[in-house]
């Protein structure tokens, strides 16, 4: 609601405005972005479904612990926000039960999936990358069929065979 200003009735609304910098004599019309209410619902049921914290390199260090570091030579990607959230509604319904055996048994394949949860090839393979694109383990290695655990979550590393 404009008070004391001419032209707020030429208005049409969804973003646009009147702007008047501190050094301008008149206001200017603008147009801003309009973010719908449902896109508002969308981004905080995605931030609310976030989880886990990471601190800045500094605090990190000043606390006594060790920051994170990016491997050299790994490509850094990331989805638009829209994509990631309709991406996490299209997981698999096994993947959650997947990382979880992948992180007790310290490593990932495509046959373990295979045989563990009981499942065909072309899932299992699905399953393994998502979770190779999620961090969660590395790109397969020259003449080798099993991928190296690279993000273990809140468990510690397992220490022997199960």
């Amino acid at each position: 609601m404009i008070l004391d200003q001419p032209g707020a009735e030429r208005l049409l609304g969804r973003g646009d405005m009147l702007f008047q910098a501190p050094d301008a004599a008149a206001p200017v019309r603008l147009q801003g972005v309009f973010v719908s209410e449902n896109e508002l619902l969308r981004l905080v049921q995605y931030w609310r479904g976030l989880t886990g914290y990471v601190l800045p390199t500094s605090v990190a260090t000043a606390a006594g612990g060790v920051p994170d570091m990016i491997p050299a030579g790994v490509p850094l990607k990331q989805m638009p926000l829209w994509d990631e959230i309709e991406a996490e509604k299209d997981l698999d319904p096994l993947f959650n039960e997947s990382v979880d055996l992948i992180r007790r048994r310290g490593r990932a394949s495509i046959s373990m999936l295979q045989r563990r949860l009981r499942i065909g090839y072309t899932r299992a393979a699905r399953l393994i990358e998502t979770i190779e694109e999620k961090g969660i383990i590395s790109a397969p290695q020259p003449g080798s069929q099993v991928r190296e655990v690279l993000d273990y979550g809140q468990a510690a590393p397992p220490v022997g065979e199960e």
